[in-house]
């Protein structure tokens, strides 16, 4: 008997077979071919692998496929708008101040950031780093994290991302 899974991902509905009991990571990744969420530490520790899940952020490393059928799932290719491609304001943001060096903790960082700035569109730094606090950054670049969202805060306040 086949069991068939429904989630929506990035605003489209998406039909796994036999999810079984894969992780919401290795569904993405391996069935839908989404990669922009990294596999880590596979323990919901470094962010990598963060999405959101109704809006908060999750740890798709960890969350079970099943768990989330009935919920929107966003991921870092779900930020960008779809007819135009132009980047979401946080995206925009860690491009022009160089948010990344290696690129690993990118996909964490910049869906912790935005799940931060969908709630509070203008967060003091030190709620910009309690947002990101669960997220690592092994190569150092913490102050071009801050700065970037600092920027996308800018960018949100004068409506344009381009």
């Amino acid at each position: 008997m086949t069991n068939t899974l429904e989630l929506t991902v990035n605003g489209s509905v998406c039909l796994v077979s036999d999810p079984g009991e894969r992780t919401l990571l290795d569904v993405m990744r391996d069935v839908l071919g989404l990669k922009g969420a990294k596999y880590g530490c596979g323990m919901a520790q470094c962010g990598a692998c963060t999405v959101l899940v109704d809006g908060n952020p999750a740890r798709a490393c960890v969350l079970r496929a099943k768990r989330v059928t009935g919920r929107a799932i966003t991921t870092l290719e779900g930020l960008a708008d779809p007819d135009t491609g132009r980047l979401s304001p946080v995206q925009q943001a860690f491009l022009e101040c160089e948010g990344a060096q290696c690129g690993y903790c990118l996909n964490g960082m910049v869906m912790s950031a935005t799940a931060l700035l969908d709630r509070n569109p203008a967060p003091s730094r030190e709620e910009i780093r309690i947002a990101l606090s669960h997220n690592l950054c092994r190569c150092g670049t913490h102050l071009e994290i801050i700065a970037s969202v600092e920027r996308a805060v800018e960018l949100l306040r004068e409506g344009r991302h381009d």
